[in-house]
């Protein structure tokens, strides 16, 4: 299967994650995150950025190749559901982060695919760069990404 994420260039050979909390972890646990395809992860990046950064920033597209093989941990709409219907608001964070902080300590699986919380129907994946089956794992290329204009001001 192949994910996608889309970064400042400089940090498109990163293998580490950052550290910066987000809706899956909370500050300082390190992840990758990743869309189910090239155009949710556009929006993803639209949705978490400001306007003006998109057209000043030198962006890349990084494509990812997850074995078919390899087992992956879901959480499902329907289980966040049950834990607040509004699991998608930015002020729920801390259930989403809590779900994903354990998911990284456990240790069960290098990927996690999680609902994506502005597309129902599409899934975001992270991945967990501390666990054994990261290695697995091929970023398969790197290529420039350009945000057309239009989508954000």
């Amino acid at each position: 299967m192949r994910v996608y994420r889309i970064s400042q260039t400089k940090y498109s050979h990163d293998r580490k994650g950052s550290g910066i909390d987000g809706r899956w972890n909370s500050l300082g646990q390190y992840v990758i995150y990743t869309g189910g395809s090239l155009a949710l992860s556009c929006l993803e990046k639209l949705v978490h950025s400001v306007g003006t950064s998109l057209y000043s920033g030198n962006f890349s597209v990084v494509i990812i190749e997850i074995p078919g093989n390899l087992p992956i941990t879901e959480i499902t709409t329907k289980q966040l559901i049950k834990l607040d219907a509004n699991w998608h608001k930015v002020i729920n964070y801390p259930i989403t982060q809590q779900l994903g902080d354990n998911w990284l300590a456990k240790m069960e699986t290098a990927v996690l695919k999680v609902p994506s919380a502005i597309i129902d129907l599409e899934y975001n994946y992270l991945l967990n760069p501390a666990h054994p089956d990261f290695d697995k794992i091929k970023f398969i290329d790197v290529n420039v990404f350009s945000f057309d204009p239009r989508l954000k001001a």
